[in-house]
């Protein structure tokens, strides 16, 4: 007589699926992070955060000193998504080296 294995939730068996294509496309597992590198994460996300809403304020100083102007406003809304952009791109570039050690 076999044994019988129990019966996987549909959770269980929709991490077995995503593990499997992972595996298929060649993807590497990734490891646990250790407590530095989540404290060292949680830190670089602070000060961007931090970052980021320095820019903001500054961001809506600038817009009151236009005066309604179109072109001065389209010009500082273009320089702050841009810069918005360049600290999310540095924030996950800091996270990428503190994950692979």
């Amino acid at each position: 007589m076999a044994t019988e294995k129990p019966l996987k939730s549909a959770y269980e068996l929709a991490m077995e699926r995503l593990k499997s294509k992972d595996r298929e496309a060649g993807v590497a597992e990734t490891k646990p992070l250790t407590a530095t590198q989540k404290s060292r994460i949680a830190e670089l996300r602070r000060d961007a955060q931090a970052k980021l809403a320095e820019m903001e304020i500054l961001h809506r100083k600038n817009l009151e000193k236009t005066g309604g102007d179109p072109a001065e406003v389209l010009k500082l809304e273009d320089n702050y998504r841009t810069d918005r952009a360049r600290v999310d791109s540095r924030l996950e570039s800091a996270i990428a080296k503190v994950k692979s050690g």
